[in-house]
């Protein structure tokens, strides 16, 4: 049970019990720069002297002169002729489909007056729909100010007519002396471009179309080749499974290009039959951290352990302890389990095999066919440009310079290519190295389509007029094959004439409206084969050593395609809760072995020790550590995607990884760290916002528990509902008040539900709640300063592993870890809670409370209590005198210190007029000197509302559902939103259950945001 355990957020707050006491101390980290404003004329707009000013509202309240600033008049143009299918203030939505070579989702656009403003999961997608934190940050790379605008010759703006002469001048020469043509693209899954492109190499014979992915997937490529016969990659279905055990992979991150997470959550929901989860790994990755069972071994011992899995799977038994304990669970689930491997091709070779020796039910047959990268292929393409024979190369938005291992190779080798030509999107390194460059059109400016797997085709519509001068590559290959100016270069009606043999009876149009659609593409997988003897001579002979490396990708960041997204780049990492960074990820142990610092200064800031990595004779200088709970002694993990040069003011963050990755294998031996003597300073967020020390805020509970124990149980009840002893004796926490009770019963009362149990922590509804609410960006620096905007943020929570027996010497300050002694089921060894915890995830935003502590304590006002039960806030009512953050127990509300609009202080999207075309006009930019927060999304609401009344009708659960954005982007259906007055609505059913209970539930502030306790599957020693 949760209260027979210890939960801490950090390695600091596990060794200093006081530390809950600092922060709350610190929570207003800085005075209001009353000098800076008061001592502006302009921005005062008022004659009122300064004295005279403090004089009548006294020091506190000098925030007011913020909200008295006047705000500056934009002339505005209205619409001569106003176009047809735009209604001023009414949000159109298109379907269409995210994809930038990395990511894929079928999707719906928000779009007001003409632009992009949102992205949202399209529902008739099913798991294809489902949109992660980087689909949710794609609307803002749209109006990316740092984007190539102009196509270039020679280094110059040039028109699309020269730059297209040039070009097809090096077709015609390359095509005469019979050298190579090359298009290098990302993988791209497009039956259209495929065909456009075999047009254009009938027209030039020695054209080759050459993939290259920065992340490759080239492990799981090669392995799905050797077992089934075909480069596709296996789509799996955990809904029917009841076992899944991973060796190092992250299926719910970035995992054979696809997620697992929404059927994963819908397996794991708490029964007889939820589905167990083991995790085998070295890093603490996103899936790790949601397992039930994590085994933490370094890269080496885990594929050990996979080795000896497989011999007793196959029948030859294992003396392996672990192996064995693993080996016989999924014997005895057998069909319903299933085996999911990365790293290495021999990884997941085994795992296959083992899938194919249960008869894993997961396993589904289709195929997926996002990942086209061939090594071999690529390798036959390096040849041909060392060799000279190759004419033209076209790279489109592709730069090997900087994700290829060998980069720096590459970049000299292209001076042997006599035309070289970038469709890029940044002023990269292959931008810097070809002759001519073409600015690629966004996804949300393009038309295309895509077979994402078996029996599926999706099309993608532009959603605004391109904004620059850019092309996608269909268009400049219509060009370079009929000619310029030919009345057949129109992309959008080769692609319909050709998606008509695609869609079968349905319409273009039907099909447009629909985004997605089915297909008659029926390949499948089935197991062929498939060398065992290879894969486990490959495992063995990965030679252990002191030191060894995994490399990973972020759930924010990728492999670095968004790189330039500030959203992205700004969304804290679920694991360390650090932003704007990538970093060594390092055990406590060997931390101190190789006297690695992580300290926390006065301010309650993280400083880390620096580093100079080199693996395999490349030195990588100046990574920062992070010391990592969880991670396995004797392995460090870097993540890949940062540290990308002239590509956007905000990319060139943290450092470059790839030139440790070969492609194939994320698991490197021969790890050495040199210490540089320097300090970093990270940008955390998860030591402030603090709950003052309170526990239980993450609730869970074994399943056996949550199975035959009563949740209200006198004395074993896993969730005793919470009661107050009166003079008149026990009665319900919700029954007693000192304040009249809201008459909620007359229209919607909203209501939101959080499962523990679903939420994964992925981030997605963090970015989704931004996005819908202009909510700015402000920078690493006041990140450190812990002046973060988000309006929701999700608290990651670390708790021992088993009951912990607290000393006398705890309450006298002593250091923690030298207080606990666990096991940790990892062979026995007794480590700190700090060595292998279990991780909660827990979303918090506004709780809306009915009887709000921050509506008492406003002078003004400006917060209030809404009929629907939402709590409100009047920015124009708002004088900043905080009181309402330091009143709330949930410390869910943000202080503007600064104007974060049209302030070159804070460069980021709302500093150019591009950058402010992503704002949601529906929702005010708040101005300096404010309190902000979660609103429930009321424009949402009440638009829902109001066009329920226009039609005359009752407003449907589903439509309740999706009108708040952090509910609607939750893959996993963690989030539900919805009307307690609607006797048939989700959250009402969702109320009832016992796993419900309040953040904080004693203090009798009767929130409007209840959550379900947390349940783990398995066996608690």
């Amino acid at each position: 049970m949760a209260s027979n355990k210890i939960q801490f957020r950090s390695i600091h707050e596990l060794k200093d019990p006081a530390l809950n006491n600092k922060l709350a101390q610190k929570e207003f980290q800085e005075e209001i720069p009353v000098e800076d404003f008061l001592g502006d004329a302009e921005q005062n707009g008022s004659s009122t002297s300064r004295r005279d000013f403090l004089k009548l509202l006294g020091f506190s309240t000098a925030a007011v002169t913020l909200a008295a600033c006047e705000a500056p008049v934009i002339k505005t143009i209205p619409y001569v002729v106003k176009p047809h299918d735009i209604i001023p203030g009414v949000p159109n939505y298109y379907a269409s489909t995210y994809f930038d070579g990395f990511d894929f989702a079928s999707v719906l656009v928000k779009t007001r007056e003409g632009r992009p403003i949102k992205i949202d999961p399209n529902p008739v997608a099913g798991d294809l729909g489902k949109t992660n934190a980087r689909a949710q940050a794609s609307v803002l790379s749209l109006y990316d100010n740092d984007k190539v605008k102009q196509p270039k010759l020679d280094g110059k703006d040039e028109t699309f007519d020269k730059v297209d002469s040039f070009v097809i001048k090096g077709l015609e020469e390359a095509k005469a002396s019979g050298k190579k043509i090359v298009l290098l693209s990302h993988s791209f899954a497009s039956p259209t471009f495929k065909k456009l492109f075999a047009e254009f190499k009938a027209k030039y014979p020695t054209a080759e179309l050459v993939t290259y992915d920065a992340f490759p997937y080239a492990a799981a490529l090669d392995a799905a080749q050797e077992v089934f016969g075909q480069r596709a990659l296996p789509v799996y279905d955990l809904k029917g499974s009841e076992l899944v055990v991973s060796f190092q992979a992250d299926f719910l991150g970035d995992y054979n290009a696809s997620s697992l997470e929404t059927s994963y959550a819908a397996a794991r929901k708490p029964g007889p039959n939820m589905l167990r989860h083991i995790q085998v790994e070295s890093n603490m990755s996103l899936t790790g951290a949601n397992s039930d069972s994590r085994y933490r071994l370094k890269p080496s011992a885990v594929n050990k352990t996979l080795v000896e899995v497989y011999n007793a799977i196959v029948g030859g038994g294992t003396s392996d302890k672990t192996a064995a304990e693993i080996a016989n669970e999924l014997k005895a689930k057998g069909s319903k389990a299933v085996v999911l491997a990365d790293g290495s091709k021999g990884a997941q070779v085994l795992a296959h095999l083992i899938n194919q020796k249960l008869g894993s039910v997961a396993f589904t047959g289709k195929a997926n066919f996002l990942k086209e990268f061939d090594k071999a292929r690529f390798q036959e393409f390096l040849g041909w440009v060392n060799a000279g024979e190759v004419g033209v190369l076209i790279a489109n938005n592709v730069d090997p310079i900087y994700s290829y291992y060998k980069g720096e190779d590459f970049k000299k080798s292209l001076s042997k290519v006599p035309y070289v030509v970038a469709v890029a999107d940044k002023k990269n390194e292959m931008y810097k190295a070809a002759k001519a460059v073409i600015p690629v059109a966004n996804w949300l400016e393009s038309w295309g389509d895509i077979e994402p797997q078996t029996g599926v085709y999706s099309l993608m519509q532009p959603t605004i007029q391109k904004i620059y001068k850019s092309r996608q590559i269909e268009e400049s290959l219509l060009v370079w094959k009929n000619g310029k100016n030919n009345a057949a270069n129109n992309y959008y009606d080769y692609l319909k004439a050709n998606s008509a043999s695609l869609l079968g009876g349905t319409s273009f149009n039907k099909a447009l409206y629909n985004g997605i659609n089915s297909s008659s593409n029926a390949t499948t997988l089935s197991y062929a084969g498939g060398n065992a003897a290879q894969a486990l001579a490959e495992l063995g002979n990965f030679k252990a050593s002191e030191l060894e490396l995994v490399l990973y990708t972020k759930t924010s960041m990728g492999d670095g395609t968004q790189a330039n997204n500030p959203w992205l780049q700004e969304l804290p990492d679920p694991l360390t809760r650090m932003s704007w960074d990538n970093y060594l990820t390092i055990s406590p142990k060997d931390a101190e072995k190789f006297a690695i610092d992580n300290d926390l200064n006065a301010r309650m800031q993280l400083d880390g020790s620096i580093v100079n990595l080199t693996v395999n004779g490349v030195t990588i200088k100046d990574v920062p550590v992070f010391i990592q709970p969880g991670q396995a002694e004797g392995s460090v993990g870097l993540a890949l995607g940062y540290g990308k040069k002239n590509s956007g003011a905000t990319a060139d963050t943290g450092v470059n990884a790839y030139p440790l990755f070969d492609g194939s294998n994320l698991t490197v031996s021969g790890v050495k760290i040199e210490k540089t003597g320097e300090d970093h300073e990270f940008a955390g967020i998860q030591l402030q916002n603090t709950l003052m020390g309170r526990y239980e805020i993450a609730k869970e509970v074994p399943l056996a528990e949550f199975i035959n124990v009563p949740f209200d149980d006198e004395h074993k009840g896993w969730n005793k509902p919470l009661e107050y002893h009166t003079i008149s004796g026990a009665l319900p926490a919700r029954k007693i008040d000192l304040w009249d009770a809201f008459d909620d019963t007359d229209g919607p009362h909203f209501n939101l539900s959080i499962d523990l149990n679903s939420c994964t922590g992925c981030g997605a509804c963090v970015i989704a709640c931004q996005a819908e609410n202009n909510v700015p960006v402000v920078g690493k620096e006041e990140v450190r300063m812990s002046r973060d905007m988000y309006w929701l943020r999700i608290d990651r929570y670390y708790s021992s592993r088993q009951k912990v027996e607290v000393y006398e010497g705890l309450k006298e300050g002593m250091a923690v870890p030298e207080l606990y002694g666990t096991a940790f089921g990892d062979g026995g060894a007794l480590n700190h809670p700090a060595d292998n915890p279990d991780v909660i995830f827990q979303p918090v935003m506004c709780q809306h409370c009915n009887h709000a502590p921050c509506e008492t304590v406003c002078p003004v006002a400006a917060t209030s209590h809404g009929k629907q039960g939402q709590n409100h806030m009047a920015y124009n009512r708002c004088i900043g005198t905080r009181y309402c953050a330091n009143n709330c127990p949930y410390k869910v509300r943000r202080f503007n210190w600064f104007t974060y609009n049209l302030n070159d202080k804070f460069d980021f999207n709302m500093n150019n007029d591009l950058g402010r075309m992503v704002l949601n006009p529906d929702v005010v930019v708040r101005t300096r000197g404010v309190m902000e927060k979660c609103s429930m999304c009321i424009q949402e609401t009440q638009a829902t509302i109001l066009a329920a009344k226009r039609d005359n009708r009752k407003v449907t659960d589903a439509e309740f559902k999706n009108s708040c954005a952090c509910a609607a982007a939750c893959s996993t259906g963690a989030m539900t939103f919805g009307d307690m007055n609607d006797k048939e609505s989700e959250v009402r059913d969702l109320y009832s259950s016992n796993r419900r209970y309040y953040l904080l539930e004693e203090i009798g502030t009767k929130p409007n945001v209840f959550y379900h306790t947390k349940v783990r599957n398995r066996v608690e020693k």
